[in-house]
């Protein structure tokens, strides 16, 4: 069995005591006015959910997973803690040296509120649905700053805005609750790859460095989650054409490619992309050491003319529940 962090399980083992499983009935029960206490500010009148029995708690409170906000950096050559095969989550702005944020520091933090080349960003990451997605972090004339609700829908983090406390919804970067309903936040390209990839490419790098907070960095607290046969905390669809729901998939837009299908072929080029794969990253999301993570490879999609496109490498459960009449790019 899997082992999660002991807050998740436990809000999980309870909720199976004093409900019936949630595989097989919704939370009946789950409305704003649960939340209004622990957040005065946010205009729940305000939102695109139609069933808020999809909104339930991962057990951490409100920031109980820290965002990072202050991040510091080093050298690439200087950094002796990451191990070779580890992932980061790769950004690279012109005018700015190129930022690796370590998969090992996301893992804890699942949010990095940076500037990188004069643009804010947020890093997000998602362990449950293991998307890494970068944001602008510019909107409507403002400057957001994001933080860890505490809150899942489809098993995917919901951020919210310290500005209008509304939600975001990480997997798809768009507002779900209060005054930013609707409203898409910018994904920049940015990739995951091993620590070694990176630090080959760009020698005078930079790297995040560890954060001041007691964490067991370098571990990660899903052991086994990609190898499980569900997801945590998701009551969902399973993905149709007999796709494991843990499966890596690579998303672009409403399209879908199995990773199996891209490692198979070598790459592929279809619908004006050119996705390639390469060995060398381990997964973040298999054994207790990141470092020793089987092999899942690193994709990199570009257009026609060679850029960066932006992307995400999620699991297939994820895309279908944000994207259920997505496009899947079988052959």
């Amino acid at each position: 069995m899997p082992r999660f962090p002991t807050t998740r399980i436990f809000t999980f083992l309870a909720a199976m005591l004093v409900l019936v499983p949630l595989v097989l009935v919704p939370l009946a029960h789950a409305n704003p006015s649960q939340w209004r206490a622990e957040w005065p500010r946010t205009d729940f009148s305000e939102t695109s959910i139609d069933d808020w029995s999809e909104i339930m708690s991962g057990g951490p409170p409100k920031d109980g997973i820290p965002a990072i906000d202050d991040p510091r950096f080093l050298r690439a050559t200087d950094d002796t803690a990451l191990r070779g095969r580890e992932p980061v989550i790769t950004v690279e702005i012109d005018g700015a040296a190129p930022r690796a944020y370590p998969i090992r520091y996301l893992m804890w933090h699942e949010i990095v509120n940076d500037t990188v080349g004069g643009v804010p960003v947020a890093v997000t990451y998602c362990p449950l649905c293991n998307s890494g997605m970068i944001f602008d972090r510019r909107v409507r004339g403002r400057v957001l700053s994001f933080g860890v609700s505490g809150k899942l829908r489809h098993s995917d983090m919901v951020m919210y805005d310290r500005q209008t406390q509304s939600w975001w919804q990480q997997a798809i970067g768009e507002g779900i609750v209060g005054e930013m309903t609707g409203v898409e936040l910018r994904q920049l390209p940015a990739w995951m790859e091993s620590w070694d990839q990176y630090r080959a490419r760009n020698p005078q790098g930079l790297v995040m460095a560890e954060p001041a907070h007691d964490r067991s960095y370098g571990r990660n607290p899903y052991r086994g989650y990609d190898r499980s046969a569900r997801p945590f905390l998701y009551n969902g669809e399973d993905p149709p054409h007999g796709i494991p729901p843990l499966a890596r998939v690579v998303r672009v837009g409403d399209r879908a490619w199995p990773l199996t299908r891209i490692r198979d072929e070598g790459g592929v080029r279809e619908a004006g992309l050119a996705i390639s794969w390469e060995e060398g990253q381990a997964s973040a999301l298999d054994r207790g050491v990141i470092s020793e993570g089987r092999e899942v490879g690193t994709v990199r999609v570009r257009d026609g003319q060679g850029r960066d496109v932006a992307h995400d490498v999620m699991f297939a459960f994820a895309f279908h529940a944000f994207w259920p009449d997505g496009r899947w790019m079988l052959r």
